[in-house]
This record gives C-alpha cells, sequence and structure tokens, in this order.
C-alpha cells in the first residue's frame, strides 16, 4: 500500500510536520512528510483487496439480481449484505472508519476506504463503513450520552441496526443549515418537534431504527445556536417515513426519503451535546463525512478508468484496437492525471485532519469535496463514451456511477458552498509577498 509519495525520515526537524504549514493554506509552502503506514494499516489494505477481489466484485451479480426482481418501492435488504458483512468480520475488516475502533489514522484509512468505492453499493456496507451511519456514529461517539452510546451507538457499531440524519428540508436552501425551520419546542421534560425533511438517506431500510434530527429550539437565540440535534426512534408516534426519492430514475435500497414529523414527542435526553449546540454538530459531523465520500469517490473513479482502458483494449473500429487511436489515448492518460491530483488532495486532507483535527482541515475538506467528485465525473464520462450505448444502459455499472457522484456535488454541502467557504478564506488571508501595484498608465 501506497497511502501517498512523501513519508516521514523519522526525523522531525527534516519531516517539518504540521508546523510547516499554516492553517488552511492550500498552497504548497514546504509540503509535510506524510508518516509511512503502519504495518497494521498495510496489512488490512492487503486484506481488503483480497475481500474485494474474492468477495464483493462476485457478489455484485446477486445483489443486482435481487434489486432488479424487487417490485417499486421495495427496500428488501438483499441477503447478500449480510453474507458479506460476516465474511468482512472474519477477515477483520470492520469499523476502520472510527480511529478509536480501528487504530488507524486518517491517512491510513484513505486507501482502504477507496477500495471500498470500486463497489460503493456493497463493500462500505459490508465492513460497517457507509454512510449516513458512519456520520452518526462519529457524532454518538463524540458527543452522545452513554445511555445514547448503549442504546444506539453500539448496536450501530455492531452493525445490527442502521440510522438515517434529518437535516435537509424541501421548503428552505438546506445548504445554509441556520435555514432549517423544523422546530423543536420544549414541553416540560419533552421536546416536541414538528417539521418536514427530505432525502433523508438511509431511512427507508427496513433495519433503521433511529433518526438524528436537526431542527430549532431556539428561533430567537443567535444565529448558530438556534438549532439542536435530537435522537429520534423511527417507531416514535408522529414519524412519518413517505416516499423514497429516486437518483436519477433510480430507487437506492437504503432509498432518501421524505420523512414528516408532527407532534412528536421525545424526552430532553434525546439532544446530543447541548441545546442550541447543533449547528456546531452538524459541522463536526459532516466533515468527517465529507472526507471519506471522496476516499470512496476515487476507487469508483480507478475501476471507471480500469474500465475505459480495457474497452480500449479488447474494442475494434475502423481496422484497429480503440486503444491505438490517439484521443482514446490521450482520454486514458487524462483520466490517471485527473485521479493522481484529486487522490493527492484528499490525503493532503486526511493528514492534516490527523496532524491538527478536523477545524485546522475544513479549508482542504472543502476542496477535497469539489476537486474529487469533479474529477471522478470527468472520469466516469470518458468511460461511458469509450463504451458508446452500452455505457449509458445498465449493461454495465458507469450509468449508476455516473448518478450517485453527480449527486455527490450536491449532498453534504454543494460546490457552490464549499467554493464560497474557500473564496472567504483566500480574499482574507495575508499574502505571502507584498506585491507593487500594477500600473495602467503606461498603456494610456
Amino acid at each position: 500500500m501506497c497511502p501517498s509519495p512523501y513519508y516521514s525520515t523519522g526525523d522531525p526537524a527534516a519531516d517539518g510536520g504540521p508546523d510547516h504549514y499554516r492553517e488552511g493554506v492550500l498552497t504548497p509552502v514546504s509540503y509535510p512528510a506524510y508518516p509511512a503506514p503502519s504495518a497494521r494499516a498495510l496489512e488490512l489494505y492487503d486484506a481488503m483487496v483480497a475481500f474485494v477481489r474474492e468477495e464483493v466484485l462476485p457478489a455484485e451479480a446477486s445483489y443486482d439480481a435481487f434489486r432488479a426482481a424487487a417490485a417499486p418501492g421495495d427496500h428488501t435488504v438483499p441477503p447478500v449484505i449480510e453474507e458479506l458483512k460476516a465474511k468482512a468480520r472474519e477477515r477483520g475488516l470492520w469499523n476502520l472508519f472510527l480511529p478509536s475502533e480501528s487504530g488507524l489514522s486518517q491517512l491510513e484509512y484513505a486507501p482502504i476506504a477507496e477500495l471500498s468505492g470500486w463497489s460503493n453499493e456493497l463493500a462500505p456496507e459490508a465492513i460497517n463503513c457507509q454512510a449516513p451511519d458512519t456520520g452518526n456514529m462519529e457524532l454518538l461517539h463524540l458527543l452522545g450520552t452513554e445511555e445514547q452510546k448503549r442504546q444506539w451507538l453500539e448496536p450501530l457499531l455492531a452493525g445490527e441496526i442502521r440510522s438515517a440524519f434529518a437535516m435537509t428540508e424541501p421548503a428552505v436552501a438546506s445548504s445554509d443549515a441556520t435555514n432549517i425551520e423544523t422546530r423543536m419546542v420544549r414541553d416540560g421534560d419533552e421536546y416536541v418537534i414538528t417539521g418536514r425533511k427530505w432525502w433523508i438517506s438511509g431511512a427507508a431500510d427496513p433495519r433503521c431504527r433511529v433518526l438524528i434530527v436537526m431542527g430549532k429550539t431556539d428561533p430567537t437565540a443567535a444565529t448558530h445556536r438556534q438549532q439542536s440535534m435530537l435522537v429520534v426512534p423511527v417507531d416514535t408516534p408522529g414519524v412519518d417515513i413517505q416516499r423514497s426519492l429516486p437518483v436519477f430514475g433510480r430507487q437506492d435500497q437504503h432509498g432518501h426519503c421524505v420523512v414528516e414529523f408532527t407532534d412528536v414527542r421525545v424526552p430532553v435526553t434525546a439532544v446530543i451535546g447541548e441545546e442550541g449546540g447543533g449547528f456546531a454538530a452538524a459541522q463536526a459531523r459532516l466533515g468527517p463525512g465529507r472526507i471519506h465520500h471522496v476516499m470512496r469517490a476515487l476507487g469508483a473513479g480507478e475501476r471507471a478508468l480500469a474500465m475505459m482502458v480495457k474497452r480500449a483494449q479488447t474494442r475494434s473500429a475502423f481496422g484497429g484496437p480503440l486503444a491505438d487511436q490517439s484521443a482514446v489515448r490521450e482520454r486514458i492518460a487524462e483520466s490517471r492525471i485527473e485521479l493522481e491530483q484529486a487522490r493527492a488532495l484528499c490525503h493532503r486532507a486526511a493528514y492534516t485532519v490527523d496532524a491538527e483535527g478536523n477545524k485546522a482541515a475544513r479549508h482542504l475538506i472543502a476542496a477535497a469535496k469539489v476537486a474529487v467528485p469533479r474529477a471522478v465525473l470527468s472520469v466516469i464520462d470518458r468511460a461511458i463514451q469509450l463504451h458508446g450505448g452500452a455505457g449509458v444502459t445498465d449493461a454495465t455499472v458507469l450509468s449508476t456511477l455516473y448518478g450517485w457522484h453527480r449527486a455527490m456535488r450536491i449532498f453534504d454541502g454543494p460546490d457552490e458552498a464549499h467554493l464560497t467557504t474557500l473564496a472567504r478564506a483566500e480574499l482574507t488571508r495575508e499574502p505571502l509577498f507584498d506585491l507593487p501595484e500594477t500600473v495602467f498608465s503606461q498603456f494610456g
């Protein structure tokens, strides 16, 4: 495994390290040397390669056949999922996303997460590293009470249940979390929740047992102190999980649902963290979630490139293999360049999380959340083009990959929100050098 071309020399003075660059600076002011992966990380990487090759990819046909036979609106879990989970646990591939459980750094986890992205519908869940559960588990691990951990975190870590994160709303631009309108009104020792959410991923899965819901507890407080997060069991009276929304006409197994909350009552002990801490909790949750998404996206890009190469080598047109055509070779080369650039940014963000924490890495994570899906989509699009008509049907995985990664440019914050954050940081940063004013008078 080679998570990065940058390795530690063992000499902190020579390596530089986190003090060798300023917080949030994206320009390479002396790149820090990345630490070499641990023996355990190398072991797990090799185990993951074998697992994807021997178990996951061969299981895709069974998964696809089960889903194809399912009636519209049927979100029954294909049996192969639980079979793969059992096999992954036997191989020690479980909860690798959480450093306290796996012993891996984010940088060490990145190449393993990338491998899971080769089969995004099967591999992440097989190793219990699937969204939105990973973000919810991290949130409960970080801010949950002992009772919340016992009741919800432990069965999530065990892969016994699933969960959903209910933040996005149809009536407001939810990329701005302060817009959220769902009300959470204190009534004695309870909160009463009223509101409507949508794009609640995972809520249609029959194993989903709990929702983490964001809403307003005090509309009169400071803007970023109005929101709170509550743990809401799905069987609470007043919770109505409605239709699942298709993505580019395709219905995902776990669903992306409309959820209505009508006078839903939960105890005050359902608060995650503290009342008024919902906005901060959302940022804490979404940061790791974003970087894990882009890690997996790289795997999808690699799969698309591998398919492109195989197609070019095995398909002939106009008297010779497609691989002999300069235009095809150019597309393959451009795809490799884009994936390597995206991976470098992703790994730098992961290293910064390890070295300085989520807050220091927020601009790098934002940059990766924009750049990686764009690069991966570009590669997938080229692969679709090279596959011709087959590329836009379900004859290959490419159309599914395209739909998911196009949606990635919207979920967990749209490109525009991240670009605004990055631009704001650049516009307030002092330049490294004082530059002379441009003189226009000489031109007239």
